[in-house]
């Protein structure tokens, strides 16, 4: 028998995490994961433990957040990064950039535009992502307006989009498919729980580099402790100094990085560092998805307006941010050159163009099975 099937059902779990708090491990959380990932628990269990991990402050705790973004991961479907010409070896670095949410600013999609301009930039990105839960417009949703089939994508089908656009998207209820029973508990409680954190570790490639925005301060260096313990080298944790989970454009950024050896390293950052001018949170302001379309496709086609100028600052630093993490660029500033160049070549735009036709291709061909 499977040792894995003897592992306590979330019932236990619960007692355990009420009766005897203190005794509450990292493996406890995991195992209560576990047995909600097989479908054992019922609509009241998982609301008691998400409510109890909550209150007893789970997500301010390193240990116990690696350890359910671990039992995550061991749930989710992982792409073999192979091809018949390519190991995951000669892929060189695959990066992300990617937030928590939940910061209340409702920004223009930024981590998701400046993936793409690292991608064009020369960087395989694979971006792990969904539709938006707490803003209006989520990355899956930009990109789907822009003619992308992204629930199509397989982890068959990753290794190919690396290759041959350097850019792939994750959706993440495609490949974390157990995460589903989870999902209505979590809409119905109505508060944020530690699984609100778990997205940004969770990425089935495992980027070999990332930057990761946090929706306050306090969580920075949570998230880079919980990062450390999953073996994550070269990793950027980053947090607005107004509790922004990218790299502001408005003045002052701290910053979480773990290097190759695993130390942590803590200090702060501002878009002088790129060379780019601070603009107001409010000039950067995400909106509708129609409107934020409009302005992607202004940004990536040279006709923006004086009001995109600000949002096209905001890419520029956090795309500059990602190449200088990523090795590609020796200076923040040289990567926000690197990113503006990118920009105003096009290329951006001929990858999307390009990454969009190979997922309606993958679309056909579904269709034809």
């Amino acid at each position: 028998m499977d040792t894995t099937d003897r592992r306590q059902h979330l019932r236990d779990i619960l007692k355990h995490l009420i009766l005897e708090p203190t005794g509450f491990t990292p493996e406890h959380a995991a195992n209560g994961l576990h047995s909600i990932m097989r479908g054992e628990a019922s609509d009241a269990q998982m609301g008691g433990f998400l409510t109890a991990l909550r209150l007893r402050g789970v997500d301010q705790q390193p240990e116990m957040i690696a350890a359910l973004a671990s039992e995550m991961l061991s749930n989710a479907l992982i792409p073999v990064l192979e091809t018949d010409t390519q190991s995951r070896e000669d892929f060189g670095v695959i990066a992300d950039i990617v937030g928590t949410g939940g910061d209340g600013w409702n920004t223009f999609n930024i981590s998701t535009t400046s993936s793409l301009v690292a991608a064009a930039a020369g960087l395989r990105v694979a971006k792990h992502g969904s539709r938006a839960s707490s803003s209006n417009c989520g990355s899956a949703d930009l990109l789907e307006s822009l003619g992308c089939n992204l629930s199509v994508i397989t982890p068959s089908d990753v290794a190919e989009l690396l290759q041959e656009h350097r850019f792939c998207f994750l959706f993440s209820s495609t490949f974390h498919p157990s995460m589903r029973y989870l999902a209505k508990t979590r809409r119905e409680l109505g508060f944020p729980t530690p699984f609100n954190v778990l997205g940004p570790l969770t990425n089935p490639v495992r980027p070999s580099r990332a930057v990761i925005g946090v929706h306050s301060k306090s969580l920075g260096p949570v998230m880079a402790q919980a990062l450390n313990i999953l073996g994550r080298r070269n990793y950027a944790v980053v947090c607005g100094d107004e509790n922004l989970d990218e790299i502001s454009i408005a003045g002052v950024t701290h910053v979480w990085h773990i290097d190759k050896l695993g130390k942590i390293a803590y200090y702060t950052i501002q878009p002088s560092d790129f060379g780019v001018a601070c603009h107001p949170l409010s000039a950067a302001s995400g909106s509708s998805l129609a409107e934020n379309q409009a302005t992607l496709k202004r940004l990536l086609t040279n006709t923006m307006t004086d009001q995109d100028y600000a949002i096209r600052d905001f890419v520029l630093v956090n795309t500059g941010f990602l190449l200088y993490v990523s090795g590609i660029a020796q200076t923040m500033k040289e990567g926000a050159d690197i990113a503006r160049k990118t920009l105003e070549s096009g290329k951006t735009m001929q990858l999307l163009d390009g990454f969009a036709q190979a997922t309606q291709k993958l679309q056909a061909q579904e269709s034809t099975n």
